[in-house]
């Protein structure tokens, strides 16, 4: 009998959703451990990522140095990495579950800055456009104003997203530099770890068991969802499954609605569907690009063949 072949594309996108599907559940854990400061819930959320990641170098035979000239952009990655997730955790506590998602997944637009600053990459004046217009997207959900009690959280939450969005620009640069990336999900967990670890023994909340479970569910959501995000790009590249990486939102108001009760008002889905709107827009000129750069190529070689 023959077995269905699945072609790689649809695999990542599979891969991508159950990494969205992970990270939004991830958010719950983190909003139902209850009041415990996004400190400590940043430690108990790496501690169990720092032990799968180095159970899969160890299964893998792989040994925990870097490659040469690589400390400093780890060093980068895992600090800044580390200030987006309290960022982003200390918008969870205060703001609804789908704000604080969106808010961290403007990641990828500040990728594009940071990118243009840091790796001197073009930036086209659509791609500008996209990232501006998604910021206004983002206010939409912040609601500046001195009369907004969620400011300072929803401020935090995007800070969050651009501290992330910094981070994955290194993880880009150590990518280009072929450094393993178990050892880099490894580092920045260990990192987060030993940065937050005075915090919590100075400032430890005591916890109930049943927060205690909330945070280890936090902590295999984010592996999870960390595994599967890896598992999805070796399979396709950015270009063809990075908007489905949006579907967070869709579980994060749906967990919110269903447990927490939570529906984002009215100016919060504009944002949404401002931000989303640039992040689809943004994925259909990325392939467009790739596939007008592709054909180019291919006419280039043809001409070249002919001579």
């Amino acid at each position: 009998m023959n077995q269905i072949k699945i072609p790689p594309k649809y695999k990542g996108i599979f891969y991508i959703v159950l990494s969205a599907f992970c990270f939004a559940f991830m958010n719950l854990f983190v909003r139902l451990s209850g009041d415990i400061p996004s400190m400590q819930k940043c430690f108990f959320r790496n501690f169990v990522a720092v032990f799968f990641a180095l159970g899969v170098l160890l299964k893998n035979k792989q040994g925990l140095k870097w490659k040469k000239g690589n400390l400093k952009w780890l060093l980068l990655r895992s600090g800044i990495g580390t200030l987006g997730i309290i960022g982003n955790f200390y918008a969870i506590d205060h703001i609804a579950l789908a704000d604080a998602s969106i808010l961290n997944k403007m990641s990828p637009f500040f990728v594009i800055l940071f990118s243009f600053f840091i790796l001197k990459e073009k930036l086209t004046f659509f791609q500008g456009t996209a990232v501006f217009l998604a910021f206004i997207g983002s206010l939409f959900i912040i609601k500046p104003s001195f009369q907004n009690i969620a400011l300072i959280p929803s401020a935090a939450g995007l800070l969050g997203g651009m501290a992330a969005g910094f981070a994955y620009t290194m993880v880009r640069i150590l990518g280009q530099k072929g450094e393993n990336g178990s050892l880099i999900v490894f580092f920045f967990s260990a990192f987060s770890c030993i940065v937050t670890l005075p915090n919590l023994i100075l400032n430890f909340h005591p916890m109930e068991w049943w927060q205690i479970l909330m945070l280890l569910g936090a902590g295999l959501s984010a592996t999870g969802g960390q595994f599967s995000i890896t598992a999805a790009y070796y399979h396709a590249p950015a270009r063809e499954i990075s908007v489905y990486d949006y579907s967070q939102i869709i579980f994060a108001t749906l967990l919110g609605l269903i447990f927490l009760g939570e529906l984002p008002d009215i100016y919060s889905f504009i944002g949404y569907a401002i931000i989303i709107t640039m992040a689809v827009l943004m994925f259909l000129y990325n392939n467009n690009r790739w596939l007008f750069k592709n054909n180019q190529l291919k006419c280039n070689n043809k001409k070249r063949g002919k001579k």
